[in-house]
């Protein structure tokens, strides 16, 4: 299913209508596994109309990927194409095949190739130079391996300087879950996205017309489910020695978020983990969270940083699902309670604090706000901890917001928490103890606010959203 993206293809679409720094384009398109790369790139090139060669790198020899790209050049079988030693040599052969016309090619999974030749690069430089820069040709590289597909931009790399785009494929948003489950509710939808985040190959695995608990038994935790070993596939596709990086996704997985806990529970030591942590970052697996009241000089040495999963599913995996997985054979029942047990908290805590954030995020775009963020975030110390914190530091402007995930209506002294006691503790946090700043406060509620709480936030001119208003401004957003 091909859902969104309008602004991915807006992008590619304008690469065909650049002349600087001339028709040809050499573009570099990267993402992680499973975010639907080479879907949109194939549905934009069939929109195109424009003639196309796809071609995906595999683990084999040089010589066998060099063979299986010029058979799809000519559009011949394997067997039929000519061998060539070299990348320059097939390069060579290419050029004619390519230049003088508007031509779109793929090339997917680059870093198998670079892996098995690591001369490619420097040959795709030499073609980029000698054949295709001023020709009409589109050449887009594309790869799931993070780190090796941004050391391309690098002053290192042999394409450094040829590059004439480049574009991050995010994880399609919120709003792009209504169109694989359209008999789900809101709540559902907003736990399916605590649990799988936006990447179109989880959500396709499941089935539409389950619920999300039925998914999670039969399709999840199905004997030989991709679910099972995805976070282990992904892992040790990435890196050489796995062990040690499984280890401290388990240990943050686990609820350890410093330096000191994620060193404790993984057995590594903690000159060790801040290697292992950093390798984590680049391939967004971990993020390293401060908190937004922070000004940009106090977070370059802040140590009050927080390590957390970034990706959803290895959120949910490593606290839900992990620690059942070494059990043979694995009992879905004993796997289903936890998660019952736990899940509200789960989601509460994840997707609907994210979910609370981006509302914040475009209703400030839009100019629905008291005024217009320029950071949003969280806040936490070791006096209080607020959800949801948007401020902007020339306007001296700060939104503080809390979000409840309960099964009740919110009553007004959850108002007069916010109000009385957190909202003092956070100023005391700010520069200058945040005299003179203009305090705006919100609050989220899954399932909306009593009359006593509609009117204790009318009285500050504060705002109440519930999950009908977000999945109204998110859940439907295009």
């Amino acid at each position: 299913m091909f859902v969104d993206r309008q602004e991915d293809l807006d992008f590619l679409n304008h690469l065909l209508t650049r002349n600087r720094p001339g028709p040809a384009q050499l573009v570099l398109m990267f993402g992680r596994r499973r975010v639907g790369k080479s879907e949109l790139l194939l549905q934009w090139a069939a929109q195109s109309g424009l003639p196309c060669t796809y071609w995906e790198a595999v683990k084999e020899s040089a010589t066998q990927q060099r063979t299986h790209l010029m058979a799809k050049l000519l559009n011949v079988p394997p067997t039929s194409a000519p061998v060539y030693r070299s990348w320059s040599e097939l390069w060579d052969a290419a050029a004619p095949i390519l230049g003088g016309k508007r031509h779109i090619l793929i090339l997917d999974e680059l870093p198998y190739a670079a892996d098995a030749d690591p001369a490619m690069l420097s040959s795709l430089q030499y073609a980029w130079d000698q054949h295709f820069q001023k020709s009409e040709i589109v050449i887009v590289l594309c790869g799931s391996h993070v780190r090796v597909m941004e050391t391309l931009m690098s002053r290192q790399s042999p394409l450094f300087g040829r590059m004439t785009a480049q574009w991050h494929l995010e994880p399609l948003p919120f709003s792009g879950l209504i169109e694989f489950f359209p008999k789900w509710d809101a709540d559902a939808r907003v736990a399916g996205y605590a649990i799988l985040g936006g990447i179109p190959a989880y959500l396709n695995w499941l089935d539409p017309d389950l619920d999300l608990i039925g998914n999670i038994r039969q399709v999840i935790l199905n004997p030989g489910s991709m679910f099972l070993a995805e976070p282990a596939f992904l892992l040790y596709d990435e890196v050489r020695d796995p062990n040690s990086y499984m280890a401290i996704l388990k240990s943050i997985g686990s609820g350890a978020h410093t330096l000191t806990e994620i060193s404790e529970r993984a057995f590594i030591p903690t000159t060790s983990v801040n290697f292992y942590l950093n390798t984590l970052k680049e391939l967004r697996l971990v993020e390293r969270r401060l908190p937004v009241t922070q000004t940009k000089a106090k977070q370059v040495r802040s140590r009050s940083g927080r390590y957390h999963l970034g990706d959803p599913y290895f959120r949910f995996y490593f606290q839900f699902l992990e620690p059942f997985v070494s059990t043979s054979p694995l009992d879905p029942d004993q796997v289903i309670e936890a998660i019952r047990r736990n899940l509200r908290a789960f989601v509460g805590a994840t997707a609907f604090e994210q979910l609370a954030r981006s509302w914040v995020q475009v209703q400030g775009k839009a100019g629905m706000l008291p005024f217009r963020p320029d950071h949003i975030g969280s806040h936490w110390s070791s006096r209080v901890q607020v959800d949801v914190v948007a401020l902007n530091w020339q306007t001296h402007d700060i939104l503080l917001g809390e979000c409840k995930w309960g099964t009740d209506r919110v009553d007004r002294q959850i108002i007069r928490e916010l109000i009385e006691r957190k909202t003092p503790l956070v100023l005391r946090d700010l520069p200058d103890q945040g005299r003179g700043w203009n305090v705006h406060h919100i609050l989220f509620a899954r399932k909306g606010f009593t009359p006593a709480a509609v009117t204790e936030m009318n009285q500050i001119k504060g705002q109440l959203i519930d999950l009908n208003g977000i999945d109204a401004d998110l859940g439907r957003l295009k």
